[in-house]
């Protein structure tokens, strides 16, 4: 699947560890995911998208234009 994190965490001005740290999660967790590794769970989801200040649909299938 997929996403956008790493682009809508950079934008936040956000590291991996900080946004691990917000979302409960361990860096690795983060990282797994931005590289399209391990799909989080739905809560997991929700949780990113909440710090990230967007919707799940966002994360996972918006913004294919930004760069």
């Amino acid at each position: 699947m997929k996403n956008h994190i790493k682009i809508l965490r950079k934008s936040a001005e956000l590291s991996q560890e900080e946004l691990a740290k917000r979302c409960k999660v361990s860096r690795q967790t983060i990282n797994a995911i931005e590289n399209d590794k391990y799909d989080p769970t739905l809560q997991l989801a929700f949780d990113i998208a909440n710090v990230l200040n967007t919707t799940v649909d966002e994360l996972f299938t918006g913004g294919s234009n930004r760069k």
